[in-house]
């Protein structure tokens, strides 16, 4: 198929879209202010990442779907819809650097969540505290925080059908607490525990809203450590429950000073990419005294989309990985129980995919998720059986590579989520997959976006690149973010690549929010 091309930089196919963390760690070096390049042998990376991957448009063929891409860099408090030429036209300036999500509405505004400076407990990659809704000329026509030491919003957000949104929360709860609730004490942290709580918010024309509705992860746990604390059960019996020691039940009790060297060796590795990650822990007591492995941030909840039709919600818990599918046409009182609701089982969880044994239903080999982003239902099943779009990141699995997964769930009509006796949620196998190893990965953030004619829009957030593929696996389009980046990153909610996008979705170019896009 024919396409335009930029000249110059190796084919489509031989450039890496992420390289190997080795790679990675030599570029920190390289690029480091007051860094040499090192002398021992010549490297193909002198010069940086930008040298090998120029940014900017790569390839556009025919096939590529009309529209413009909505970019939001995190490194940047300007977001920006770029058309298929990789021009720019039209920016939105704000006051702050992102916190997750943005979406252009329907009306031609701005709805993007974006950190609120100095959170007075909570920190870490995709912390908001503040959301936002601007007109095409950048002004605030509302916004709402929520940024306390208790409730502090976090990662993404969803509009209803009735307009109110769906938003993402840590809560926080003390050590006390935590070990009262049965986590184990060798993972209990000064920092408490942040279990993650969905928020549903009634908007007042005027600014802030009212919260409607509510699910908490913290009336869903369970443990089966002491029977004599709250939730003591056995795994495989409630699958509908997390473990509370679900983070680090499968890690020894006790590091190993050469465990705990692999560790640090791990999170240095991460600090190269330039993200902080999902929180960090406290600092350490005393010059000798190594800093924990735990952190409160135990889910880090990344994604929250609602369905339609059935009434319920996907959420992406990526340090568990897993999707976890909750009842959203409960009252709060039924969300807090396990009964009530359309589906009967009240707030606990109706479907998880990603990694059974966290239910006791199966074993390391079962893990399907490792670190994953951006679940999404797809409309053109809403007729059948649901389906879900997940961008599996790969982080901590074995070999460098991500992969897009279409899964269609087992629900039957009238019966709901169908889980067999003893045995872990299917699917067994994604009725669709793409990756493109070890070319293709991102190790955290990204996402990606059925389109209407049926091509996926993959965004590869570390990267910065955006590219379009067909059912076949064919990429028609490819762009490298040239956007973003003028900011420095915040200690409080983590640091990213100079060009990385949490996300990044394209508008069809009837989509009605376009209307004010002079073309």
């Amino acid at each position: 198929m024919g396409g335009k091309r930029i000249a110059g930089p190796p084919p489509l196919g031989k450039m890496p879209d992420m390289l190997p963390l080795s790679a990675l760690l030599l570029l920190a070096a390289i690029q480091a202010p007051g860094a040499e390049a090192p002398q021992s042998r010549p490297s193909p990376f002198e010069g940086g990442l930008e040298a090998v991957e120029p940014r900017g448009l790569r390839l556009r063929t025919p096939g590529a779907t009309p529209g413009y891409l909505l970019v939001n860099p995190l490194n940047s408090k300007n977001a920006h819809l770029v058309d298929l030429d990789g021009n720019t036209v039209h920016t939105w300036k704000t006051q702050y650097v992102p916190g997750g999500a943005c979406v252009l509405l329907p009306n031609g505004n701005l709805l993007r969540q974006c950190q609120e400076p100095d959170n007075p407990r909570f920190h870490g990659g995709g912390i908001a505290g503040r959301i936002q809704e601007l007109a095409w000329d950048s002004s605030v026509v509302w916004e709402h925080v929520q940024a306390t030491d208790q409730l502090t919003l976090h990662h993404d957000f969803d509009v209803l059908p009735n307009g109110n949104l769906l938003l993402i929360a840590w809560e926080y709860h003390s050590p006390d607490e935590a070990l009262a609730a049965g986590r184990d004490l060798h993972a209990v942290v000064e920092e408490g525990l942040w279990p993650d709580t969905i928020l549903e918010l009634e908007r007042n024309p005027r600014g802030g809203g009212k919260v409607v509705w509510q699910w908490r992860a913290w009336d869903h746990l369970m443990q089966d450590r002491n029977p004599k604390k709250p939730n003591f059960v056995a795994k495989a019996d409630h699958p509908g429950r997390l473990d509370i020691n679900a983070d680090h039940r499968f890690e020894p009790r006790e590091e190993s000073d050469a465990e705990r060297k692999k560790r640090e060796e791990e999170e240095k590795k991460m600090a190269a990419l330039g993200y902080a990650g999902g929180g960090a822990p406290p600092p350490a007591k005393g010059p000798d005294k190594p800093k924990s492995k735990y952190k409160g941030d135990w889910m880090h909840t990344n994604s929250v989309k609602h369905h339609a039709g059935l009434d319920v919600i996907v959420i992406s818990s990526p340090e568990l990985g897993e999707l976890l599918v909750i009842d959203h046409s409960t009252t709060t009182a039924q969300a807090a129980t396990s009964s009530g609701g359309r589906h009967g089982k009240g707030g606990d969880i109706l479907f998880r995919w990603g990694n059974p044994r966290n239910y006791g239903r199966g074993t390391e080999a079962d893990q399907r998720l490792h670190y994953q982003h951006n679940p999404t239902w797809l409309k053109n099943a809403d007729a059948g059986a649901p389906r879900l779009l997940v961008f599996d990141n790969g982080m901590h699995r074995p070999g460098d590579f991500s992969q897009v997964l279409e899964l269609e769930l087992p629900y039957a009509s009238g019966k709901g989520f169908e889980l067999a006796a003893g045995a872990a949620f299917g699917p067994r196998e994604p009725v669709w997959a793409y990756k493109d190893a070890p070319l293709f990965f991102s190790p955290f953030i990204s996402g990606a976006q059925r389109l209407a004619n049926g091509n996926t829009l993959i965004c590869s957030g570390a990267a910065g690149r955006v590219f379009e593929v067909t059912p076949e696996k064919e990429v028609v389009w490819d762009w490298r973010n040239t956007l973003g980046g003028e900011e420095k990153p915040t200690e409080q909610g983590g640091k990213a690549p100079p060009h990385a996008l949490f996300r990044a979705e394209r508008y069809g170019v009837e989509y009605s929010g376009l209307a004010k896009l002079k073309r």
